[in-house]
């Protein structure tokens, strides 16, 4: 699994970032995780609002932060 974290460096963008490596880690989810702050890179997602989170190529969540077990739901299905 890639796991890409949307953002510019943001608040908001580093604490998804950390959400989504706590909740990888506590889980033992395999996966690769890559944050990307080129705002040219981000807009090839068509995303407007950071933080983003992307999932194997496909934006999952957008504009907000999702809680541990929203993370956890989205990265084990």
């Amino acid at each position: 699994m890639i796991i890409e974290i949307l953002g510019t460096g943001c608040s908001k963008c580093k604490t998804l970032e950390k959400a989504v490596r706590e909740v990888v880690a506590q889980n033992g989810i395999d996966a690769g995780i890559r944050k990307v702050e080129d705002i040219m890179e981000i807009m090839k997602f068509n995303v407007m609002a950071t933080p983003a989170l992307v999932v194997d190529g496909k934006v999952v969540v957008k504009g907000r932060v999702p809680s541990h077990d929203e993370l956890k739901q989205i990265l084990t299905n």
